[in-house]
């Protein structure tokens, strides 16, 4: 199976659903002009608008240009959290994939029990925005705090379902690339790089003498698999990997280690965690060779025991997530 169409061009495709869902839902917005008519609140230092379709206007055409201040202008000064994460990229294009969909079709709704308030959807299959319309004292807002809880939850869920599928992608990835023997070796092995070194192709990834790249694995993903987490790293989609070269006692086999006098030949693994414990996302996620994805939500502290992770252990602390491998049933290790 050729893994880089599915893991890179396929997923891309698969994620702009979940990515343009994820700015409604999680509103990456952008930069916009400000009408003169606009003013602010006392309350949230927030802009009214005279009209609905005035404050729909100002907000699609700030999600073009992805300017953070208008947008806290526009939400209000307690929506930072709404407008940005820890993974400003993503961010930005939530932003630019909702702008871009309301290129398509815009429409207002006034909600039929509440005369007062207008709901807001964008795109051809008239996707709502989580934040509604409300009139107050005859000018108009987007009601943030309506909306604060769905926002969130649609992030979460949007960059908890690119994380599996991020590790489901390992897996093919791996697979593929131990078909085949790579750089002189003597035996059929799993990479133990993402990226590899330059020259070789000891990793999922390498860059081709002409500057493009090969390889199960896609650059974008390579390099945000390879880099794993440290102080300097950016996340993506609101989650860190790691790359796991071992496996716990709970694991298939017990525990072992998966390379083998320099050669990785007993497994591989992938652990996810998010970047920002419920903001990002709050399941943490590990895979190994069966393709089956565990879940735990390690809390609070998820950063700190991610960082320590080195093998892949699925003890009955871990669960199967609720989706299935395409082509087979949902199993245990």
């Amino acid at each position: 199976m050729n893994i880089r169409p599915s893991f890179t061009s396929s997923l891309t495709i698969w994620l702009f659903a979940s990515v343009t869902v994820a700015f409604a839902l999680v509103l990456g917005v952008s930069h916009a002009g400000s009408p003169e008519t606009a003013a602010k609140t006392d309350s949230n230092n927030q802009k009214e608008f005279t009209s609905a379709r005035e404050a729909a206007d100002t907000l699609l055409r700030a999600a073009e240009v992805f300017d953070i201040a208008v947008l806290q202008e526009i939400l209000g000064s307690d929506a930072t959290d709404l407008i940005k994460s820890a993974d400003p990229v993503a961010d930005k294009k939530r932003a630019t994939d909702f702008a871009a969909k309301s290129k398509e079709k815009i429409s207002l709704d006034v909600d039929p029990k509440n005369s007062k308030r207008t709901i807001l959807s964008v795109g051809n299959d008239t996707f709502p925005l989580a934040i509604p319309i409300v009139r107050r004292k005859g000018k108009w807002i987007f009601d943030t705090k309506a909306g604060r809880q769905e926002i969130l939850n649609r992030r979460i869920g949007a960059n908890e379902l690119d994380a599996i599928a991020i590790c489901r992608g390992f897996v093919e990835a791996q697979k593929e690339y131990a078909e085949e023997k790579h750089d002189d070796s003597k035996v059929n092995q799993y990479a133990q790089r993402v990226i590899s070194t330059p020259g070789k192709h000891d990793g999922l990834a390498w860059q081709n003498s002409d500057g493009t790249w090969g390889g199960p694995v896609g650059e974008q993903i390579a390099k945000a698999l390879e880099q794993g987490y440290s102080e300097r790293s950016q996340p993506y989609h609101g989650y860190y990997f790691k790359v796991l070269k071992g496996q716990g006692p709970a694991a298939p086999l017990g525990q072992m280690d998966f390379v083998v006098e320099g050669a990785m030949i007993g497994g591989f693994a992938l652990a996810a965690a998010p970047a920002q414990y419920r903001v990002t996302g709050v399941q943490t996620f590990i895979v190994g060779p069966s393709g089956a994805v565990y879940e735990k939500n390690l809390g609070p502290d998820t950063l700190k025991i991610f960082k320590s992770m080195d093998r892949f252990n699925p003890d009955k602390t871990w669960h199967p997530t609720a989706d299935e491998w395409p082509g087979e049933e949902a199993t245990t290790e």
